[in-house]
C-alpha cells in the first residue's frame, strides 16, 4: 500500500485548484505525465485519448472565447490548459496496440461502439492523467465549462480528435481552496453483490 503522504498527494488532501502560481510547467514534465498516465489500462488498450497542452500567450487567446465566464480567469492564468480529447478514429492504431486480435474490426464497422469506446476510455485516460499531473508534484483543475465546438474548432480542426474535457495544470497556490464538499458513504454508493 502507498504510503500516507502519496495517499494524501493522490487523494486525501489533493483538490481542484483555481488559482496558479507564476511558473512555467517545462515539457519534460508534461512527457512524464503522459507516458504515466499512457500505462494504466483501457479497453483492448485502444489508448483514444490525445492531448493538446494548450502553453503559449498565442493558444491561450484562442482558447478564451470558447471558455465558459466562470473558468476564464483560472484557465487564463494556469501555466497549461490540457484540452483532454478522444480520438474517434482510435482503432486504427489497434493493430500496433493489440495485435494479438484484429481489434480494428470490432469497431471500424460501429460506429456506436467505436464512439462509446473512445469516449469512456478516453474519460478514463483523462482521469489516469490527472492522478499522474498529481503525482509528479502538479495540481489539477478540471473542469467542463467551455463549448466543446468552439474547441474543436480552434484546436482540433482538420484531425479526427474530439474535446472532452479541459484540465488546468500548474502548481496551485492554495487561493480560494473551500472546504472539501461531502462525499456519498460506501452504502450510498456502493453494493456488493
Amino acid at each position: 500500500m502507498l504510503d500516507d503522504d502519496a495517499l494524501d498527494r493522490l487523494f486525501r488532501t489533493a483538490r481542484t485548484h483555481r488559482s496558479w502560481l507564476d511558473k512555467p510547467v517545462p515539457r519534460a514534465l508534461l512527457e512524464t505525465i503522459h507516458a504515466l498516465a499512457s500505462l494504466p489500462p483501457t479497453s483492448a488498450n485502444c489508448s483514444p485519448m490525445r492531448v493538446v497542452f494548450v502553453v503559449s500567450p498565442e493558444a491561450k487567446r484562442r482558447l478564451m472565447p470558447c471558455l465558459s465566464a466562470g473558468n476564464v480567469r483560472q484557465t487564463m492564468t494556469a501555466p497549461v490548459t490540457a484540452i483532454i480529447a478522444f480520438d474517434e478514429r482510435f482503432y486504427d492504431l489497434l493493430p500496433r496496440l493489440y495485435p494479438q486480435a484484429d481489434a480494428r474490426a470490432w469497431f471500424a464497422d460501429d460506429p456506436v461502439a467505436a464512439a462509446e469506446t473512445a469516449r469512456r476510455n478516453g474519460s478514463l485516460q483523462g482521469a489516469y492523467l490527472m492522478l499522474a499531473a498529481r503525482a509528479v508534484g502538479l495540481d489539477v483543475g478540471p473542469m467542463s465549462g467551455f463549448d466543446r465546438a468552439k474547441v474543436d474548432a480552434a484546436f482540433l480542426a482538420g484531425t479526427t480528435w474530439r474535446s472532452n474535457f479541459l484540465c488546468n495544470l500548474g502548481w496551485g497556490d492554495g487561493v480560494g481552496i473551500a472546504p472539501r464538499a461531502p462525499r456519498l458513504a460506501f452504502d450510498e454508493a456502493c453494493a456488493i453483490a
